[in-house]
């Protein structure tokens, strides 16, 4: 497994390190679902092994963790600029506000009970109408006066509008393939400006909305985007798990050479400026078996989670040391 490769092309370049974060002794893991920034730049990673949020300074250096938590299964973060660590725990269907130590702020949803929307578990293909908060959420963005809207998610397909008080404003979204439905909302960002994007996996594209929810265009043609987020020059990162990793069952690739996990780089009309990967040596820095989350530092530099274990590694299905997180460095 080489550890550190130089991956992109001449406009974006990256050093891929996936031995990046300087883990305690004896702490595993497994999967790494999403990383963001604190105020002061460090690193929080939201995952799914014994301590489920730990913090570390951009170099990697281990700075500490929550210890004990009571997530069901965490799924999204997202920090804002005062320091409030937002958290959807999608198997509760819920959202919480901590401070950076895990203290509880506010909570949203009811601990363990879902909206109905007709469906009877975790897969999309049962929802039969949308629906309120929350049903198996996915992720969060804020806005720069504390308003968030959630993607609402796997057993939903909306996005819920709430004020910096939890007070729900209004939602939107069906399941279904037209424009303004949903088939998996995965991820969600706000672009400098104002428009909600969100990567409609499922669906292979982004869906791009007004602040309030109306529709305004589609990015097409990409392989199941599990997230996305902005570069410091426009530039629009777009992380995709794929067809190799993670499908439903049932479900088939479109093609036979159908990609693996990969990170396409687009401009803000959906030009592709960069692609990186493709599933191919998945346990190579560089590559990505199965993607869940990217972040773009202000420096430009990327974090990108993987769902490793849930994806298919807790089947043996996933090469031995894939990894669950790799910082890419900007050349």
């Amino acid at each position: 497994m080489t550890n550190s490769k130089t991956v992109g092309n001449s406009d974006f370049q990256f050093n891929a390190n996936s031995d990046w974060a300087q883990r305690p002794d004896g702490v595993n893991w497994l999967d790494v679902v999403a990383v963001h920034f604190s105020a002061e730049n460090n690193v929080y990673v939201y995952n799914r092994g014994d301590r489920e949020m730990i913090y570390f300074d951009s170099q990697g250096a281990y700075l500490g963790d929550w210890g004990d938590t009571d997530f069901a299964r965490p799924h999204g973060l997202t920090i804002s600029g005062q320091d409030e660590v937002f958290c959807t725990d999608d198997y509760a269907h819920t959202v919480t506000k901590y401070d950076l130590d895990g203290n509880v702020l506010l909570e949203l949803g009811s601990r363990g009970e879902k909206s109905d929307t007709g469906a009877i578990d975790v897969d999309y293909r049962n929802i039969k109408y949308s629906a309120g908060p929350f049903n198996y959420p996915t992720n969060l963005a804020l806005t720069s006066h504390g308003d968030f809207y959630v993607s609402d998610g796997y057993g939903n397909a909306r996005i819920h509008h709430f004020n910096a008080l939890g007070e729900h404003l209004r939602s939107w979204g069906d399941p279904g393939v037209k424009p303004g439905q949903f088939a998996v909302p995965h991820d969600i960002r706000i672009h400098a400006n104002g428009e909600i994007w969100v990567a409609d996996r499922e669906n292979d594209r982004l869906q791009i909305f007004s602040p309030e929810g109306d529709f305004i265009r589609l990015l097409n043609g990409f392989a199941r985007p599990a997230s996305l987020d902005f570069g410091p020059d426009g530039e629009v990162y777009v992380f995709e798990l794929g067809y190799r990793a993670g499908m439903f069952p049932g479900n088939q690739p479109p093609y036979a050479e159908a990609p693996g996990g990969r990170l396409t780089i687009i401009d803000h009309r959906g030009k592709t400026l960069c692609q990186i990967a493709g599933g191919d040596a998945t346990a190579e820095a560089g590559d990505f078996y199965a993607p869940h989350n990217v972040r773009v530092d202000a420096n430009g530099d990327l974090y990108l989670t993987e769902v490793v274990w849930a994806a298919g590694g807790g089947r043996g299905l996933a090469p031995e040391g894939c990894p669950a997180l790799q910082k890419l460095t900007r050349n």
